[in-house]
C-alpha cells in the first residue's frame, strides 16, 4: 500500500507545481462573488430549506443560505444560535459568505445540539422571491 501512495504523490507533484497561485487567472473574466456579511445577533427569521439547508433573514432584509452538516432537529427548531468558528462572538458574531460556523439548537437527548455549517451565499431579490413560501424567512 505504501509504494502505491508514494507513486500517487509523485504523479501529483508536476500537476501541483502548475497550479495557479493568484486569485484570478489572466483568462478568467468572470466576476467574483461579493462577500456579504451579517451579525448573528441580528438574525430576524430562519426557515429550513431542503435537508441541510437553512435560510436566514438578517436585519436589513438580506437573506443568506447556510449549508448545515449533520444537524438534527432543524425541522422542528423554533430557535437557533449561530456561532462563528473564528473564536470570539464579540461584536455580535459577524458571519460572512464562505465562513464556517456552528449552529446550536435545543436538544432532544441533551440540552443542546451543535452542528457544523457554512455561510454559502447571499440570495438575490429574485432568488428570495422564487423560494417556496414555506422556505422563505
Amino acid at each position: 500500500m505504501r509504494p502505491l501512495f508514494i507513486a500517487a504523490v509523485a504523479a501529483a507533484l508536476p500537476v501541483a507545481a502548475c497550479a495557479p497561485t493568484q486569485d484570478r487567472l489572466p483568462y478568467d473574466d468572470a466576476p467574483r462573488a461579493e462577500t456579504r456579511c451579517f451579525s448573528s445577533d441580528q438574525v430576524r427569521n430562519f426557515r429550513q430549506g431542503r435537508t441541510g439547508q437553512v435560510f436566514v433573514r438578517a436585519a436589513g432584509g438580506d437573506v443568506f443560505e447556510i449549508e448545515a452538516y449533520g444537524c438534527t432537529g432543524l425541522d422542528f427548531a423554533q430557535r437557533l444560535a449561530f456561532l462563528p468558528d473564528s473564536g470570539s462572538v464579540a461584536g455580535g458574531g459577524r458571519l460572512c459568505t464562505s465562513d464556517s460556523l456552528r449552529i446550536v439548537t435545543p436538544g432532544v437527548a441533551s440540552r443542546t445540539d451543535v452542528c457544523r455549517a457554512r455561510v454559502a451565499r447571499a440570495l438575490t431579490e429574485e432568488e428570495i422571491a422564487a423560494l417556496p413560501s414555506h422556505q422563505r424567512p
